[in-house]
């Protein structure tokens, strides 16, 4: 984990004592206001004191304050906030501390609760907790003390500008070649998918480079809880889950929006993270017709993903025995992405969804994908093949060895 070394933070008297004034005053926030609020407080007021005063100040009001510069880094995914002292940032090398400071707590809680307020949601001791999307696309997730400690968390998630390609994941070893070309037939054969992982494994990013491959003919509907897809693509529709609001009214969920996007003639139905009550319209929608369709699962490994799909549509009211014999029609192979020792992200596995003879569902491992562009073939690989070629023999297909040097 390394150390990103940044200035110096003011001393907090300084800077809350001007703040004060100027909240008192009600003046416009300029440098010759600051170099007044000073000469009042009886600061020095030398150039390099008044311009410092002035942008911190300047981050309270606007941005994302002291986190604005962390944020403009190039290649940065994540800002994390844990209490005043320590600030975090991932640019896909796993996580750096950086030297970046608030004063106290309060100041913590005051960046998240304007930002929270930006999009007129409630931050504060009744409501202790949000999650939302800022205007800009960013991700917020903030918790306020003592809920949290050592201090007031937030947890930023910062949108690409623009999408990766499946050739620059290759570039950077988030995939072989050849795990490369196995997703670009999956994409193109309409084979139905999900992308699994744990969080900040890439998910998002996978799909996206995807996504950007379909048929440009062909309409892509995208349902999410907070919009983070943005595939390359000309024809594109995305639905966005609501939150209720303060007064707990108006929430669209996930769900509701998976039943209008049936309704919205896709040709590729894209289910950006599975993880509710939605999992049940989404498998009944691959299973009318749907093909090609795909999402994002939390889950440990490729293997585990039956299980939380199982726990997911059980929950939603389904039967074991029903969330089997959908899964088993509806969703073809799994894309599993883990994370290095070194932090780093790539795809580790792909593998196909298989019916055993008790009715219940698993993942065979087709593909494993090791350091430095090694590939292990297990005996699922023939399947997939099949598959890949459209030979899709139904629910109760059984994983076959594969051939000595045989690939999909």
């Amino acid at each position: 984990m390394r150390s990103l070394r940044t200035a110096e933070p003011l001393p907090p008297e300084v800077v809350d004592g001007v703040r004060e004034r100027l909240a008192r005053t009600g003046a416009t926030l300029t440098p010759e206001v600051v170099a007044a609020a000073l000469r009042e407080e009886g600061r020095p007021v030398g150039d390099a004191t008044v311009l410092a005063v002035h942008e911190a100040l300047r981050h309270d009001v606007l941005g994302a304050g002291p986190l604005e510069p962390l944020l403009r880094l190039p290649g940065v995914t994540d800002v994390l906030v844990n209490g005043p002292d320590a600030v975090y940032l991932d640019r896909g090398n796993g996580l750096e501390r950086t030297g970046t400071r608030f004063p106290d707590d309060a100041a913590v809680r005051r960046l998240a609760q304007r930002l929270a307020g930006s999009v007129g949601r409630r931050l504060d001791d009744a409501t202790p907790y949000v999650d939302l999307r800022l205007p800009d696309g960013t991700r917020l997730h903030a918790v306020l003390a003592p809920l949290s400690r050592p201090g007031s968390v937030i947890s930023l998630r910062v949108p690409r500008r623009t999408v990766f390609t499946l050739e620059e994941l290759v570039e950077r070893g988030t995939v072989t070649v050849e795990g490369a070309d196995l997703l670009g037939r999956l994409v193109r054969s309409r084979l139905a998918f999900l992308v699994s992982g744990g969080t900040g494994t890439g998910k998002t990013t996978l799909l996206s480079a995807l996504l950007s491959l379909v048929d440009p003919a062909h309409r892509l509907v995208i349902v999410e809880d907070a919009s983070e897809l943005r595939p390359d693509h000309p024809h594109v529709v995305g639905l966005e889950a609501r939150p209720p609001n303060v007064e707990g009214a108006g929430e669209v969920p996930m769900r509701v929006l998976v039943r209008q996007a049936l309704r919205m003639r896709p040709d590729r139905l894209v289910v950006g993270e599975v993880r509710g009550a939605e999992v049940t319209d989404m498998l009944q929608a691959m299973n009318t017709g749907h093909e090609g369709g795909c999402g994002t699962l939390h889950a440990n490994s490729a293997a585990d993903v039956p299980a939380r799909i199982e726990a997911l549509a059980m929950a939603a009211g389904m039967s074991q025995p029903a969330v089997h014999s959908q899964l088993a029609s509806a969703v073809d192979a799994v894309v599993h992405l883990g994370r290095g020792g070194d932090g780093s992200r790539r795809v580790a596995e792909v593998g196909v969804l298989v019916r055993s003879p008790s009715g219940l569902v698993r993942v065979e491992p087709a593909l494993g994908f090791g350091p430095g562009g090694s590939v292990l073939r297990h005996p699922a690989a023939e399947l997939l093949a099949r598959r890949l070629d459209g030979q899709r023999a139904g629910q109760g297909e059984r994983a076959e060895p594969a051939r000595p040097g045989a690939a999909p």
